[in-house]
């Protein structure tokens, strides 16, 4: 399988108005996308589409070589890692954050009578111990900070070695030194050989962690540009993604835009 995410001329449309537009992308196994754009851009239909959540209203969308629409969407999500606020709201309070990890290898959000292995119990613990989150295995998730949390989703999200891991704001409304916490341990996994095909969607090109290698930029439910990222993410084509004038600067695998004086 050469492409685990391959989109051919999908569009997306509620009410009769497209979402996503005609687009066509594609992602490699050794690949980690950034997919950047304004706010109702289409981001997170994308990634929706790429999770096997939606099935486009017309075009092909091919998921770790399966097509959709022709194949068992709920065999080939227990091949992606997902991770979202969305998911966030359906874990419950009171479940033990070594549960909220574990029963991602079931596809579910709390714990109730499965079964598991003392090798689940093990990996469980060895994602925590990768994500900071160790000391928390015992917590409540509710009683978490924003950034724990954060991470917690994240830790669900690999728990099941995936494929394909797929991040909708990972790091969104969380303070400065848990947004840089977060953002510094996507890197380190990002530059691992051994990591999945990534793909994170933000709004902001400052949260997108070292070792990304490809952008998207979109907007309007178009694919404005798209390919490495040091092409993507310059001054021009950010401004015109966003309408308005921005400097993107680069230093050291990290990016930053402010407006162009």
């Amino acid at each position: 399988m050469s492409e685990v995410v391959n989109f051919s001329s999908v569009t997306i449309k509620r009410n009769g108005q497209p979402i996503l537009d005609d687009v066509n992308w594609s992602v490699e196994p050794n690949q980690r996308w950034a997919v950047i754009g304004p706010n109702g851009a289409g981001k997170t239909t994308l990634l929706r589409v790429a999770a096997a959540q939606i099935q486009p209203s017309s075009g092909e969308a091919r998921i770790l070589g399966k097509t959709m629409g022709e194949v068992n969407v709920f065999e080939l999500r227990t091949r992606i890692g997902f991770a979202s606020n969305a998911l966030t709201d359906h874990i419950p309070n009171s479940e033990k954050v070594l549960d909220a990890v574990m029963t991602a290898s079931y596809g579910i959000t709390g714990r109730w009578n499965e079964n598991y292995e003392e090798l689940d119990v093990k990996r469980a613990r060895r994602v925590l111990g990768e994500w900071g989150l160790s000391e928390f295995e015992d917590r409540a998730f509710g009683t978490l900070s924003d950034g724990e949390k954060k991470r917690v989703q994240i830790a669900r999200s690999v728990m099941t070695d995936p494929e394909l891991m797929l991040m909708d704001e990972p790091v969104a409304s969380l303070d400065m030194a848990a947004r840089e916490q977060t953002v510094q341990l996507l890197g380190e996994y990002a530059k691992s050989p051994s990591a999945p095909a990534m793909v994170v969607v933000t709004h902001h090109i400052e949260e997108i962690p070292e070792g990304f290698t490809h952008a998207l930029l979109i907007g309007g439910g178009k694919i404005h540009s798209q390919g490495p990222i040091q092409q993507v993410l310059t001054s021009e084509r950010v401004s015109d993604c966003f309408n308005y004038q921005l400097t993107v600067i680069s230093n050291q695998g990290r990016f930053t835009a402010r407006s162009k004086s």
